[in-house]
This record gives structure tokens, C-alpha cells and sequence, in this order.
């Protein structure tokens, strides 16, 4: 992919790295490996843990979307807080592989609650007499899914970092990307369809057994290939710099902001100097040198928190260019996360046989539809449409027209969720006054799935490339966690959104057959295409921090 052949080849400038050389091609193949082990351990409990919370905790359905929600929202979330462990204090390496132990902490949790029949409610006899999970039952469960969220959240983002950083060039970072993206959608593919069948039609403890087998197989390829990894050394937390310049610029306040260069301070007397940006100009002063300023015979200051350099300053200022971008991806995924609950609920009322087949496809497992177009997606893409964009247009599409797309597709998934689930609770009603209507299949929501996966291919990679390109180079963990930082929140607002929905109005009953799915949806399309015009405008107004750097790579789908 982005003119690789495979993960093998090392193109023009990087060449294979051998036991004495750190970095490089020969080190994909470990992080690739790692990634599919500890996404198939991931992706084997989480993709049906409704039906598992449902099922052996006697949870009601709508609960049960919730606490979904909520833990997607803690495996997303939490790659933020790995990437602050990662960029200031331990690096990625240490932080992968402390994160992998915790996930295994969680796995054995889940299966002690398979195994040991006082760690779980009875299962219910009838719908009036079940038993709802006692507080250390409980405790035990969320300790469980809190374990397991964390090393998730520790592993996968901090995977694509640690990936990229091998390279110094921007289009073999892409392929890694590529490769990264695809491995990522495979694993979860065979996740939600192997491992969950196996939940669903032989064992809980099977399934989860076999979860544990992939996380150690992650754990140990990952420690197999460290001689081969280039790791950066950490200097201190780069979020005290940021700190600093927030500090040092109300401290200097009352002073002139100067346009000559000479006037402000640059740390390295190798470093060009060049005058900060016009952006944000209230920051320029924490660089700027005023009396009482001490500058070192070494190059040092002695007062860091009065005096800045000019690349932290400007490092603070792309924070702030990025954030109204990132932000309008949160109701971006917001959408996706109520559809991936509320799919699932879907699926538990229809009929899920395939033709004449005995065969059902497990609730858990819909979401493939979502991971293969997704995975198919993006290799066409790379190979084909976005060669045949840069022929028809005359130049490469950017990282904003690619998420922008990414948008349009979502907002038609959410439209066609709603026109599926009318025609779902319409045939449901029909079949509820006659014995001889069959019930409706489950590949109507293929469609809906389909469509929001062509928008992930779009937006997702496009995000991480964006972000990993224009983040300062301190903060590298940190722009790849971003993308999960707001698919997190996004996760938790659908919480929000879901549980707001059910106190003002009829919408979402337990049972959603009595209840208005589609009416949720169209909400969501509203929310779709506001959000997309907020997009628009964040989008007209950036601007890139280097543009001839991002010109200059014909080659990157990502960076422009």
C-alpha cells in the first residue's frame, strides 16, 4: 500500500534493519503480529459482551447497551492517558507491555465469572424470576471490563505510534499506517465471527480461553522482536513545556510583542531563527527576551517558567489550531457508537438464519459487516481510488476532503438505520397479528453497516495521518491517542445521548419492539449534518503548519 508491495519490502530509503540496526522494516512484522494477537483477544469478548451481559448477568437489554457504550468509551479514552505515560514518563515499549499484563488480569476475571457459579446471578427461568447480579457479582464484572479496557486502551494506539516511529519518512509511516489499519479490521473480523460463535455455540470459558491464548501470543511476539525496536528516549514531560509557555506568557503579560527574530529566544544556537507565527500572538511573549531573563552559558535557562523557546511556544499554538478539528469528530463518532449498541438489540429480534441453513449469526457478530467493508475499503482505496483522484483532479486529495467524505457516508448510514428500522418495527407489528408472516431477516442491516464502514475507511485514517503529521514531534503518542481519546468520548456521549433519549420520551423501552428505534436515528442525522457544517468551517480555517513540507510528499494519501 502508498507503494509498498508488502510489509517486506523497504522501498527506496529504508532499508531492512539488521540485529545491529535499530528501526525499519524488519521491525513491522512484530508490531503487525502483536496487533493481530492482542486485537483478537480484544475482539473476542468485547464484540459480544451484550449478549454475555444479557445472557449470564441477567442485565436488561438497554442496560446492557449502556454498559457497552461505556466501556468502549474507557478502551477509547484511556489510549490518552497511555499516551501522556508514553510521551513523558515510560515510553511506548514499557507502556505496551505493562498494558498487555492488565489485560490479561481482566481475561482471567472473565473467566472465573464463567467458571465459578457463585461469581454470576442463576440463570433466569422465566422472565419474572431472574435474579439480578449482587453487588459483589457486580464488582467483580466491572473490575473485569475495567482491567480489560485499560490494556486495550494501553496496547492499540500506542502500537501505531511505536510502528511509525521506525520510520523517518512520511510515506513509509503511511504504509505502516495501512498495514496497522487493515491488521486492526482482519483481527476484529475474526474476532467477532470465530471467537464469538464459539462463545455463543460451544462455551463461554472456550471463548475467553482462547482470548487469554491471543493476548499471551501479542505479549510474547511483542518482547520477541525489542532488540529490533528504536525507541525514543524520554526528556520530561513535554505537557510541562506546554505548561510553561501558558505561565511565562501571563507573567510577561505587560511586554511588547517585537516582530524581529533577534528578540526571542530559541534554545539551540543551531536553530534558525525565525520569528513565532502571528497566530495566538498573546503567546509570543513567553518567548520573548525581557530583562531579568537568564540565559545560561550552556544555551539553558534558568528560569523556565519565564522563558520559553520559540518551538514550544509554537508546539502550544498547534495544539490549539488542531482542537476545533478534533472536536467536530466527537459527534462524528458519536453516531457510530449508538449504532453499534442498538444494532445488536436489532439482531436479537430477527430472524438471523442464513437461507434454509440451521446456521444463525451470532447478535455479536454483525458488526463484520461495519470491519470487512472497512478493511476491503481501504485497500481499494490506496490502490485505486485514490491513484485514479490524483489523475482525474490533477493532485492528491487531502487529509480534509478524506474525512469530510467520511462525514457524507455517515450521515447516510444513520438515514438508512432509520428507514430499516421503521420497515423492521412495521413487519414486526404484521407479524405479531399473523402466524403465517415470517420474521424479518437480519441482513437488512447489512446495508446500514456496509455504509458507515466506507465512511470509517475514509475518516479514520485520514484522521490519524492528519494528526500525526501536524502534532509537535514530543508529542507523537499523543496524536495517534487522539483518535481514540474521541472515539471514547464519543462513546460516552451515545451513553448520554441513549439514556437522555429514554427519559423525555417513549423511545427506547427495554423492549425496543414497542419503542421508536428510527426516531433515534433521524435525531442522529440531524446531529450528522450540523456537525458536518462545523466541520466544514474548522476545516476552511486551518492551516497546515508546514506547507511545503506537506506538498512536498506526492506519495502520502495522508499528509497534505
Amino acid at each position: 500500500m502508498a507503494g509498498e508491495s508488502s510489509i517486506s519490502v523497504s522501498g527506496d530509503g529504508e532499508a531492512p534493519a539488521s540485529p545491529t540496526r535499530q528501526g525499519g522494516w524488519n521491525t513491522t512484522p512484530f508490531f503487525i503480529a502483536t496487533m493481530a494477537g492482542f486485537t483478537l483477544s480484544a475482539g473476542g469478548w468485547l464484540s459480544n459482551l451484550i449478549v454475555y451481559l444479557i445472557k449470564e448477568f441477567n442485565i436488561e437489554s438497554i442496560d446492557a447497551a449502556q454498559i457497552f457504550n461505556v466501556v468502549n468509551g474507557c478502551t477509547n479514552f484511556f489510549p490518552l492517558i497511555a499516551a501522556i505515560l508514553a510521551d513523558s514518563f515510560l515510553g511506548c515499549f514499557s507502556v505496551i507491555w505493562i498494558s498487555s499484563l492488565f489485560s490479561l488480569l481482566g481475561l482471567v476475571l472473565l473467566v472465573l465469572t464463567v467458571t465459578v457459579d457463585g461469581l454470576r446471578p442463576p440463570q433466569c427461568e422465566s422472565a419474572s424470576t431472574c435474579i439480578t447480579p449482587s453487588g459483589i457479582q457486580y464488582a467483580l464484572l466491572y473490575a473485569a471490563l475495567g482491567l480489560g479496557s485499560i490494556g486495550i486502551g494501553g496496547t492499540r494506539y500506542t502500537l501505531a505510534t511505536i510502528g511509525a516511529n521506525q520510520f523517518t519518512k512520511s510515506n513509509h509511516q503511511t504504509t505502516y499506517f495501512n498495514w496497522y489499519f487493515v491488521t486492526l479490521y482482519v483481527a476484529t473480523l475474526i474476532a467477532s465471527t470465530a471467537i464469538v460463535y464459539v462463545e455463543d455455540n460451544l462455551s463461554w470459558v472456550w471463548g475467553f480461553g482462547i482470548c487469554i491464548v491471543a493476548n499471551v501470543f501479542g505479549f510474547a511476539i511483542f518482547l520477541l522482536g525489542s532488540r529490533y525496536y528504536r525507541c525514543d528516549k524520554r526528556e520530561g514531560s513535554p505537557f510541562t513545556s506546554i505548561a510553561r509557555v501558558i505561565v511565562a506568557s501571563l507573567r510577561k503579560r505587560k511586554a511588547v510583542i517585537s516582530s524581529q527574530s533577534e528578540d526571542y529566544y530559541y534554545g539551540d544556537k543551531g536553530i534558525v531563527a525565525e520569528a513565532p507565527t502571528k497566530s495566538f500572538r498573546l503567546f509570543n511573549r513567553a518567548a520573548l527576551n525581557t530583562e531579568g531573563d537568564t540565559i545560561l552559558p550552556n544555551g539553558s535557562i534558568s528560569k523556565p517558567w519565564k522563558l520559553c523557546t520559540v518551538q514550544q511556544v509554537e508546539d502550544l499554538k498547534t495544539l490549539i489550531r488542531i482542537l476545533p478539528l478534533w472536536s467536530s469528530s466527537i459527534l462524528l463518532s458519536t453516531p457510530i457508537g449508538v449504532q453499534a449498541s442498538l444494532s445488536i438489540l436489532q439482531a436479537l429480534t430477527m430472524d438471523r438464519h442464513l437461507g434454509r441453513l440451521h446456521f444463525q449469526i451470532p447478535p455479536g457478530s454483525m458488526l463484520i459487516f461495519t470491519i470487512i467493508s472497512s478493511a476491503i475499503c481501504l485497500t481499494l482505496f490506496d490502490r485505486c481510488l485514490w491513484p485514479l483522484w490524483t489523475k482525474i483532479v490533477g493532485k492528491n486529495s487531502t487529509p480534509f476532503q478524506q474525512i469530510g467524505i467520511g462525514h457524507v457516508f455517515n450521515v447516510a448510514s444513520m438515514a438508512v438505520s432509520a428507514l430499516v428500522e421503521a420497515k423492521r418495527r412495521s413487519h414486526h407489528h404484521l407479524q405479531s397479528g399473523s402466524n403465517n408472516i415470517v420474521p424479518m431477516s437480519v441482513l437488512w442491516l447489512v446495508p446500514q453497516l456496509v455504509i458507515v464502514g466506507i465512511g470509517e475507511a475514509f475518516h479514520f485514517p485520514g484522521q490519524v495521518g492528519l494528526y500525526y503529521q501536524e502534532f509537535p514531534s514530543s508529542l507523537k503518542s499523543l496524536s495517534t491517542a487522539m483518535i481514540g481519546s474521541l472515539i471514547g468520548i464519543a462513546f460516552y456521549m451515545s451513553t448520554v445521548l441513549i439514556d437522555f433519549v429514554r427519559r423525555v420520551t417513549a423511545w427506547l423501552p427495554d423492549n425496543i419492539n414497542d419503542g421508536r428505534l428510527d426516531n433515534v436515528y433521524w435525531v442522529l442525522v440531524v446531529l450528522g449534518v450540523v456537525n458536518f457544517g462545523y466541520y466544514l468551517v474548522c476545516a476552511w480555517f486551518y492551516k497546515y503548519k508546514d506547507v511545503e513540507v506537506v506538498e512536498g510528499h506526492e506519495d502520502d494519501h495522508f499528509g497534505r
